[in-house]
């Protein structure tokens, strides 16, 4: 069903299609096709009929199936009003064998982050999960994670905000926080069965909402979030291919490396300037005793020496 949605969608966006002859290219009936183009309609798609058949005239700035439309990447978009979580629902497909999904919610009562942090989910963000299955070990499960830091990044970036990330995975623009990524994995010794990897950004969301934190709209002004959704999802997928380009294009963006931090990590706390970062996502800080690699922790930025 959303399939030949979908491909209804695609034939509309070129022009104006009679409906026999969306009938006779999708091997549907007539019927079917008004059917269809009735339920796009019932999604907040504006779809005219004219002598020349129906045309799409406007799409909804969210949903699901206006995230689908936008998609460029093969990722099925399962739309929801209100989750507790994305993630929580994204475990539950995975589960059940789903694949290449993005579980998108408008609200969440019950978002997290990580270390079982509360997240603030206000009106007019982006609340995503992915599903994915990739064939890695789990000691790579990391890079994901900085993928969709970069993803988020960029597709900031696209808008006219100069978005950074704080490692590992915290995007910010001048210091305060635009989205967070957390990244979920089931699997066995040797490979990842499949990994969960939640989004939340603040795209929409008013600058009253988030006292420590900003959004696209605070920066530069309110966005179409379906397409920023898509521009995160397609970029995604396009680092995840070429899992080698991650680093690199993390690195970009990172407002980490050459600061000095303090990293808490589960036994520790390790002091000194972040010089660089390894794959999967290891930090390399140089601290008074050499160099030391850091795998997971709360990084905090210091001032420089004096």
């Amino acid at each position: 069903m959303q399939e030949t949605r979908a491909l209804i969608l695609d034939r509309l966006a070129a022009g104006p299609v009679s409906g026999p002859t969306l009938a006779a290219d999708l091997d549907i009936s007539r019927a079917a096709v008004w059917n269809h183009v009735e339920t796009l309609r019932d999604d907040g798609f504006e779809i005219r009929d004219t002598d020349d058949g129906y045309t799409l005239a406007g799409v909804p700035e969210f949903g699901g199936a206006a995230t689908a439309f936008e998609l460029d990447s093969e990722f099925a978009v399962e739309f929801h009003d209100e989750l507790a979580s994305t993630n929580a629902t994204a475990r539950e497909r995975a589960n059940e064998g789903a694949e290449d999904v993005v579980v998108v919610a408008e609200t969440q009562t019950g978002g997290r982050g990580r270390l079982d942090r509360e997240w603030s989910s206000p009106d007019g963000g982006i609340y995503a999960s992915l599903v994915v299955r990739p064939d890695v070990p789990p000691a790579h499960a990391p890079v994901y994670t900085l993928a969709a830091a970069v993803a988020v990044a960029d597709a900031a970036r696209e808008t006219g905000v100069e978005a950074d990330i704080k490692w590992p995975n915290d995007v910010q623009v001048d210091g305060k926080k635009l989205a967070g990524i957390l990244t979920e994995m089931e699997g066995e010794a040797d490979r990842v069965s499949w990994l969960v990897v939640g989004v939340g950004a603040n795209a929409n969301v008013d600058a009253a909402d988030l006292p420590r934190g900003t959004s696209i709209e605070t920066e530069t002004g309110p966005i179409t979030r379906r397409a920023f959704l898509a521009s995160i999802v397609d970029r995604f997928a396009d680092l995840t291919d070429d899992v080698g380009s991650i680093v690199p294009a993390w690195r970009e963006h990172a407002s980490t490396l050459g600061q000095q931090v303090r990293v808490e990590t589960p036994r520790e706390t390790i002091e000194g300037e972040a010089i660089d970062i390894e794959f999967p996502g290891t930090l390399l800080v140089e601290t008074d005793d050499g160099v030391r690699r850091v795998t997971a922790g709360d990084c905090e930025h210091l001032r420089p020496r004096e």
